[in-house]
Formats: structure tokens, C-alpha cells, sequence
């Protein structure tokens, strides 16, 4: 019996799923999956966080240390009775995971299990070095709010919804396809956009041809009458191409700002929607949104139903979110770690607030990532008035000699520019109030947001 149909057959069945890295946006998807469906659920993460405790919250177990007492329900059930998955960004030293290991269990990726829950649906699948969670979560938000509905698992956790898994009695599945460790071939969509191809993950891909040839073979897996939405530009085969310009198949025009929204046309050879209003800011969103209204145009939604959904549209949490806005101070928080997405995020509030003083707070994520496009980043936030660099954020990397926040600090053609630490930052805040700040970051420069919020609501 192939494993494919061995987990068909028993996700009705299955008695207990354990999650290692369960605090993981994609992982914390698949656990309130399978947790909808009354499933036992419970995982390892190394430290508790506000997802995690969502999770809890929401009757999932999770467990902050590496002990094999968590898992003892290996020995309760037969194997075909308990669903175990992890994700590769997790150490391979872990106890726990060694536990199954050694018990040869088979142990199933984040990548192969969503694989397998989308074999069984139509799918639309987004992928793209940036924009993919935005633009997943349009479409999710465009077919719910249209009452179409549909199934989704996002990337991150969108604000219409609070949550990054949506439940449909239908079909129709939108998923985030992640290229990171190829995560993305285990998918065989009815729908597919691609959203951009920058050079990312080198420490996976080792360099950009590899990158792109994955991608190739993603599109390639799309369904022979399926349709493959791609950005102008990208080298990829394709049905159709969209941009924020008028040289592709459906574009956006008429871009302008009113009272502090983005306005525009969508254009499409058979029709032009005049009149949109974006929820969210910046022109990079709005190239996501052409991406999203073609996709689900695909469907059957309407015109009236699109411009709607697109207005109560209210982006994803950590994607030029809005964390204070006031008449003297505005705070915008962002995901952005890679140059592209910082560049879009930073033009977008130099857009939106003109001849206001921007400072940008960003902790690089990975040591690889920055020596590789230290002097993309550089130029990115040189757009910023003061810069502002936390410690390099490791994630699964060890440090490499001589690439460090100060280093990149000496690149950056800024005047006002310093290298804090957290403290430093919340005093700094404290004493100089910026008239329109960011922070910018993949990882856990989220912990600041909370502090920054209450200093910037609370002024004496």
C-alpha cells in the first residue's frame, strides 16, 4: 500500500498526531487542521509564543521540552493509528525525534502531508520568493467573502479571520507553496500563480539556476487544464501573465491614493473593473491583487463580488500591518527579510507619507542570506531617513566570521544609523517618538512590537 493512500485511509481513523515544530505558521496550520477534524492533536516547539498559546487555547497540547515522555502514545497505538510530522527546520539531534527514528516510524514532512490533503481537492496553490502569503490570502479572503468559500492554509495569520486555516464544505483548497527544501513539489494544483523568482534560500539551492528549475518543475506540475497565472517577467511557462503594467495579458492601472487608500483598474482582454479599493497599502499589494482577481475570475466571481472583498480586505498579520496610527505617529510592522520585499515595503511608506521622517528598525535573518545580498539590503534601507540594526537573527544557521549587524551597518548610505539592542531600541523610542516607524523582520523582532505599541499609545 503506497503512503499516499495509507494516509487517506486513516485520517478518519487516526487516534493521535504529534507535531514537531508545531509553533511553525505552516506546521500550527496542519495542527488546527487535523484538531478541526476532532482529532487528538499535540507537538514539541522550543519556545512558547502567542501562537502557541492560541494552540493551547484551542485544545492542541504542546510541549516545550525535548522529552520522549510527550510522545509515550508510541506505545499505545499501532503505527497505522498516529500520524507523526515534522519540519526540516527543526534540529536533527532532537530526543524526540530520534524516539521515532529509532522506533522506524515513518515520519512525514509539513510539505507531504499538505501534498496529500490537496490530492483530494482543487486546488490553487501560490508560490513565490515574496508576495505568495499575501496574495494566498486575497484569494482565500476574495472566494470567502463571495460566498464561493473554500479551504485554505496560509502562510501567516490573516486579519479578516485571525487564524491561518479556513474550513469550506466545498473542494476548492488554497494553499501557500513553499519552496524552501522544495517543500513546493508535493503539489499538484488546478490553479498555480507564481509570484516572484528573486534568488533566495541559496544556502538550499546553492545558487539561483537551481532555484528557478524547481519553480519550473512546480508549474509543470499543474493540471494539463489547469491554468498558470505568472508575474510578466519571470521566466516560466505560463496561460497567463500579470503585472502593474500595461505589458501583460491583466494589469493594473489608474494606480492613485485616496484619504490614504490605493485605488485602481484591473485589465483583462474580456473585461476592466474600474473603481478597486485595496484594503492594504502599497504597489507591490496591489500587483498581488491583480494576481488574485485573475485567479478567482478563474472561478466564476464577479466583478461586484471582487471590488467588495478587495475593500474589506485587511492584509495578513506582519505584512505592512498598522500598529498605531495617530495624528503625530504611525507604526507599520512587516515580515520582510528579503532585499525585494524590504525595497516594496519601504517605497510603499515613503508613498503613503511623503516628506515625513521614516525610521526603519530591521534584524537580518540568517547569516547566508545577509552576507549574500548585504549590498541589496544596503540600498533598501537607504530609502529610510534613520536606520536602526538589531543582531543577526540565526535561525538554523551558525555564524559565519566577519558577517554581522555592524558590518552591514558600515554599507548603509544613511547619516543617522545605529546598531541597537532591544533595550536600547525601547529607550531610544522612548525618548525620540518617531513620526512614522517600521520594523522590518523574519525573527523574533515580533517580540518587540507589543513594547513599542504601549510606548508609542501610552505618552505622558
Amino acid at each position: 500500500m503506497n503512503k499516499l493512500k495509507r494516509v487517506e485511509m486513516i485520517i478518519e481513523d487516526l487516534k493521535q498526531v504529534f507535531l514537531i515544530g508545531i509553533g511553525g505558521i505552516g506546521m500550527s496550520a496542519l495542527a488546527r487542521y487535523f484538531n478541526h477534524f476532532n482529532v487528538p492533536v499535540a507537538g514539541y516547539d522550543k519556545t512558547e509564543t502567542a501562537l502557541t498559546r492560541q494552540l493551547t487555547n484551542e485544545g492542541i497540547s504542546v510541549y516545550y521540552d525535548d522529552a520522549v515522555e510527550h510522545v509515550a502514545f508510541a506505545f499505545t497505538y499501532p503505527q497505522q493509528d498516529y500520524l507523526i510530522i515534522y519540519t526540516p527546520a527543526v534540529p536533527n539531534d532532537l530526543a524526540i525525534l530520534r524516539f521515532f527514528r529509532e522506533l522506524d516510524c515513518r515520519l512525514y514532512k509539513r510539505s507531504e502531508v499538505l501534498g496529500i490533503i490537496s490530492n483530494r481537492c482543487h486546488t490553487i496553490a501560490i508560490a513565490g520568493t515574496h508576495g505568495k502569503t499575501t496574495t494566498s490570502s486575497m484569494i482565500a479572503h476574495l472566494l470567502t467573502h463571495s460566498g464561493y468559500g473554500c479551504s485554505a492554509f496560509l502562510g501567516g495569520i490573516a486579519a479578516n479571520y485571525n487564524t491561518n486555516v479556513l474550513f469550506s464544505s466545498n473542494q476548492t483548497l488554497v494553499v501557500e507553496a513553499d519552496e524552501y527544501d522544495r517543500s513546493f513539489l508535493t503539489l499538484y494544483p488546478s490553479i498555480a500563480v507564481v509570484t516572484s523568482m528573486d534568488a533566495d534560500h541559496l544556502d538550499i539551492y546553492g545558487d539561483q539556476s537551481h532555484l528557478v528549475e524547481s519553480f519550473r518543475l512546480f508549474i509543470d506540475q499543474v493540471a494539463t487544464t489547469g491554468i498558470r497565472i505568472v508575474k510578466a517577467g519571470l521566466t516560466l511557462p505560463a496561460d497567463i501573465h500579470y503585472s502593474i503594467v500595461d505589458k501583460a495579458d491583466v494589469y493594473a492601472d489608474n494606480i492613485h491614493i485616496i484619504d490614504g487608500m490605493f485605488h485602481f483598474e484591473y485589465h483583462a482582454m474580456d473585461i476592466t473593473i474600474k473603481g478597486i479599493k485595496l484594503g492594504i497599502a502599497g504597489r507591490h499589494n496591489i500587483e498581488n491583487a491583480v494576481a488574485a482577481i485573475t485567479a478567482v475570475r478563474a472561478l466564476g466571481i464577479t466583478e461586484d463580488a471582487i471590488k467588495e472583498a478587495l475593500a474589506s480586505f485587511k492584509g495578513v498579520k506582519r505584512r505592512f500591518e498598522f500598529i498605531v496610527c495617530q495624528e503625530d505617529c504611525v507604526y507599520i510592522d512587516d515580515y520582510a527579510h528579503h532585499p525585494v520585499e524590504l525595497e516594496a515595503c519601504l517605497s510603499a511608506v515613503k508613498e503613503l507619507y511623503n516628506g515625513k521622517t521614516l525610521t526603519c528598525i530591521f534584524q537580518p535573518h540568517l547569516f547566508s542570506r545577509t552576507r549574500d545580498f548585504a549590498d541589496e539590503f544596503a540600498q533598501a534601507l537607504a530609502q529610510a531617513d534613520i536606520v536602526i540594526l538589531m543582531d543577526i537573527y540565526p535561525a538554523r544557521e551558525e555564524p559565519i566570521v566577519g558577517i554581522d549587524a555592524e558590518w552591514l551597518l558600515l554599507k548603509i548610505d544613511v547619516e543617522r544609523k545605529y546598531k541597537l539592542s532591544n533595550a536600547e531600541i525601547l529607550d531610544y523610542i522612548r525618548n525620540e517618538r518617531p513620526e512614522v516607524l517600521v520594523t522590518v523582520g523574519a525573527g523574533n523582532i515580533d517580540l518587540l512590537v507589543e513594547p513599542i505599541k504601549e510606548i508609542l499609545e501610552n505618552v505622558e
